[in-house]
């Protein structure tokens, strides 16, 4: 199985796996580069880029290149994968949750401290 989270929920958590561009300096867990976003489109976002826009550049620039099944495999069992944002507001590990459903049928979970969202 395979979660998505935020720093503040479960950066401590052993299974812990960063997908954003840089992490907080004092999180001190795994890091999977190949599913962060690329600079200039996070700029682009923080500029007014639309959430359909961003979404589009993240699949061509990001998701297209990589192979779904490898992915899961380098994360490993039961990764919950973090970046900065809340479980309402919208980011990239959305994405990844949705793709990784689509590609290989994955069921994605939101998970906080304790249990799940």
């Amino acid at each position: 199985m395979i979660y998505t989270s935020n720093f503040a929920r479960c950066a401590t958590n052993i299974q812990a796996v960063s997908i954003a561009l840089k992490s907080p300096e004092w999180y001190k867990g795994r890091e999977y580069k190949k599913l962060a976003p690329p600079n200039w489109l996070l700029q682009d976002y923080h500029k007014g880029l639309s959430i359909e826009d961003y979404e589009l550049y993240y699949y061509s620039e990001v998701l297209s290149r990589l192979n779904a099944c490898e992915v899961v495999h380098d994360l490993g069992n039961n990764a919950i994968l973090l970046c900065w944002e809340s479980a309402s507001d919208f980011c990239h590990r959305h994405l990844v949750a949705k793709w990784l459903n689509k590609e290989i049928g994955i069921e994605v979970e939101e998970y906080i401290e304790g249990g799940l969202f």
